[in-house]
């Protein structure tokens, strides 16, 4: 048997599933696009309008997909993101967009045509419109069906990240998908220089198939301090040894 090399792999599973949801959710209407991997600090992904041209002149937009979260969310929250950018990318070429990044009402309504109800917490009772909006799964909507029946055929994410981001994934959605075993997401996670309890638990996933796959750790930040100040609680970050002096409390940072 030939085994795919591991870019032809990534990018063609990715690559399915656009195909797979364009003809399934949007009439195959779609352009193709440019699919990238991206690492946007706690974002799961991204579109952007005619990001690339070729050197005849053709351009095509781009849609981003961050590897960090791979490993520690379930397989639907990697399909969801691809169709919600999908949907920017359908408001760019059919419909009105507001201004950068914001979801307006076309999209919010578009999304919840497919199958995806918009909301700003990834969770029931959430805001629809905004400038950061996650989503969540409409149980029986067109998106749960036809990813049910991806799902069903074996589709998969082959590569992932064995250092997953130690922030907390961006959305917490309704886990309709949620597979047996998989963790719930908690509130008040911690976010940071630690991983949070959800994604310690997350990586149970990966290590129950025996997959060597840990958090990554925070870089090195022993040339970065964090400096406060006494009265006013202002906090400056730089490098060890500074004097420095909050000038309207006239008190020197700690």
């Amino acid at each position: 048997m030939k085994f795919k090399r591991p870019t032809e792999e990534a990018y063609e599973e990715l690559q399915a599933a656009y195909d797979y949801y364009n003809d399934h959710l949007f009439e195959a209407l779609l352009p193709p696009c440019l699919i990238t991997f991206q690492r946007e600090k706690r974002s799961m992904g991204y579109f952007s309008k005619s990001r690339f041209i070729r050197r005849d002149g053709v351009q095509t937009d781009e849609i981003a997909m961050n590897p960090d979260f791979f490993a520690v969310v379930p397989l639907v929250e990697i399909l969801q993101t691809l169709v919600h950018e999908m949907a920017h990318l359908w408001q760019a070429h059919f419909g009105t967009p507001s201004r950068a990044c914001y979801h307006n009402r076309e999209w919010a309504l578009k999304m919840e045509r497919i199958g995806l109800m918009p909301s700003d917490t990834g969770q029931p009772g959430g805001k629809k419109v905004g400038q950061s909006m996650n989503d969540y799964v409409i149980p029986g909507g067109r998106f749960d069906k036809v990813t049910r029946q991806l799902l069903e055929r074996g589709f998969a994410i082959s590569w992932m990240d064995r250092y997953p981001s130690p922030y907390q994934p961006p959305s917490q959605p309704a886990q309709a998908f949620t597979p047996i075993g998989a963790p719930q997401p908690e509130q008040g996670d911690e976010v940071g220089g630690h991983a949070s309890a959800r994604l310690e638990a997350a990586l149970q996933i990966p290590a129950a198939n025996g997959l060597d796959v840990s958090i990554r750790e925070v870089g090195d930040k022993s040339n970065r301090v964090k400096y406060s100040c006494p009265g006013c609680k202002t906090n400056v970050w730089g490098k060890p040894g500074l004097k420095l002096i909050c000038e309207p409390c006239e008190m020197r940072l700690e």
